[in-house]
């Protein structure tokens, strides 16, 4: 079985935002493959399906993206999901926007939502699919960039790029992750 958890904030508030791009990516997955996230435990909402012939879950954490650890440590307990069968997904603003990048682990970059799980879990050996949102102008206006939504010419790379999200994860599920960082770290929508 494999864990597919998205993080995001939860709320219709904070729903197309930068930071909520692995909540987006999860959604995505549920519509492509049928998955209703329609379970709620241990602080996340999860939907339980088939990618292929690999069973997975696909989850989003109820709590705000730098608590996440907590949901993310339980839901993980709760199945026995070991680390190699995870792929956490984030927003990155060190990557380019319309970029990915696939990982068999890593620090946080900064990231308080990662920091969360490597703190719970007590390993930066998580699998991680990170999506480039870029950054703001200012270094100091960080908080404010991940909360906005979206413009109208970033919504055409945004869509696109969570397109390739789930063709990555898919491929992360079915042929193996290192296949899946060869066919997707070197490219990116501009």
């Amino acid at each position: 079985m494999k864990l597919v958890f998205g993080l995001g904030n939860p709320g219709e508030k904070y729903r197309f935002t930068r930071h909520n791009i692995g909540f987006l990516v999860v959604d995505y997955l549920s519509k492509l493959y049928n998955i209703q996230l329609n379970t709620y435990l241990s602080q996340v909402v999860i939907g339980k399906g088939y990618i292929k012939e690999e069973k997975v879950i696909l989850a989003k954490p109820l709590t705000f993206v730098n608590e996440s650890g907590h949901s993310f440590y339980a839901l993980q307990e709760r199945y026995q999901i070991k680390h190699k069968d995870i792929i956490l997904i984030s927003d990155d603003v060190n990557l380019e926007m319309g970029r990915i990048k696939i990982a068999k682990k890593g620090r946080d970059g900064g990231h308080k939502g990662l920091r969360s799980i490597i703190q719970y879990l007590n390993t930066e050996e998580i699998p991680r699919l990170r999506v480039g949102i870029g950054s703001p102008y200012k270094k100091e206006k960080l908080k404010e960039y991940v909360l906005e939504e979206f413009n109208l010419r970033e919504k055409k790379i945004i869509k696109e790029t969570i397109e390739r999200a789930g063709q990555a994860i898919n491929m992360i599920i079915t042929e193996g992750i290192d296949k899946a960082m060869r066919e997707y770290n070197c490219k990116y929508i501009s």
